[in-house]
């Protein structure tokens, strides 16, 4: 489904990434571990063309997303749910979710996943008329997810979802993650949580200094002894 061949990105002198390579393949979960500044988030932004491409090609379903804006991404079936939440603190729960679905025309179709985000996150819906800066940092994640979701992704980039929850808010999150993908979204998953995003995951890359260092299946990497220095603790 996605396929970054030799991605190399520059912020002026720093270079964030050098030469990547990545794949997913439909229905997966893959994510992408690392430490603060290793070029996570930067991957992420590329795909979405939120950042200029120095060098290399990101592949949607063939297609080269070089030339794209942003809002092309999204129309091609990406959607990004960014590190911070980035939700739009003075308008209400339901106007944010309506936003999610600003590229679409199908009325009858918005309507119905309006109405299924708020069956999935009920918190969204008990709090729909309340103003999103309100809300809880957990409360807020879910908005922003589900605020992607209703672009109807067929891949969704997760920006470190459980950033700054409580530990049981984030299990909260991590289940409403398994039940998106259980339902066929295919997910690239960047989360400080290294443990429980190689639990999560189908396979995953290890990212250090803008290189990736270690890629295989999740499982192994959860008992390689480099990730477990590391990352695992």
């Amino acid at each position: 489904m996605l396929e970054i061949c030799r991605l190399s990105i520059n912020y002026g002198a720093i270079q964030a990434l050098r030469q990547i390579n990545l794949t997913i393949a439909p229905g997966e979960i893959v994510t992408l571990i690392g430490a603060n500044g290793a070029g996570k988030s930067t991957t992420l932004k590329a795909i979405s063309r939120l950042v200029p491409i120095q060098a290399g090609q990101v592949f949607y379903q063939g297609q080269d997303l070089a030339g794209d804006r942003p809002d092309q991404v999204v129309a091609r079936g990406i959607a990004h749910s960014p590190e911070g939440r980035r939700v739009l603190a003075r308008i209400s729960v339901w106007d944010n979710l309506q936003l999610g679905a600003y590229l679409r025309r199908d009325r009858l179709g918005i309507k119905a996943d309006l109405e299924q985000m708020l069956a999935l996150f009920p918190r969204l819906a008990e709090r729909r008329s309340q103003l999103a800066g309100t809300l809880s940092g957990g409360e807020q994640q879910m908005l922003a997810i589900a605020r992607a979701m209703m672009s109807r992704p067929r891949l969704l980039l997760l920006d470190e979802p459980s950033l700054g929850l409580a530990p049981q808010i984030a299990q909260e999150i991590f289940a409403l993650i398994r039940r998106l993908h259980t339902s066929g979204l295919t997910i690239l998953l960047v989360e400080q949580n290294a443990s429980q995003a190689l639990q999560m995951a189908d396979r995953g890359y290890v990212l250090e200094a803008g290189q990736i260092v270690l890629a295989g299946r999740a499982a192994e990497l959860l008992v390689d002894e480099r990730v477990k220095q590391a990352y695992l603790g």
